[in-house]
């Protein structure tokens, strides 16, 4: 039977996210393994588990706050720096009156 409707946390990950996902799931999870299988060391497999895991929870989290979602996006992508994102976050809920 085929998935028909795809879940909202995988609508904005890349093609090689997916492709991390099934290979760590064929790996029973063993971030060893699936270095070895891209031939990366076990922190560099570490930190692309935890930037996924980010991605995931900022799309849960953007369907409440899209334009904070956006930023946060842009941050787990090495597209702005963390600064700039804080900086543009506060900005952004002071001018909706929720301020920090």
């Amino acid at each position: 039977m085929a998935i028909e409707i795809v879940p909202e946390w995988m609508v904005n990950l890349e093609d090689e996210d997916i492709a991390f996902i099934k290979n760590f799931i064929q790996a029973s999870g063993s971030l060893k393994e699936v270095a070895h299988q891209y031939g990366v060391t076990y922190p560099t497999v570490r930190l692309r588990l935890d930037r996924l895991i980010q991605k995931i929870q900022i799309s849960e989290e953007t369907a409440k706050e899209p334009y904070i979602g956006l930023i946060k996006r842009l941050v787990v992508n090495e597209k702005i720096d963390f600064d700039t994102a804080k900086v543009l976050i506060t900005e952004y809920k002071k001018s909706k009156g929720g301020g920090q």
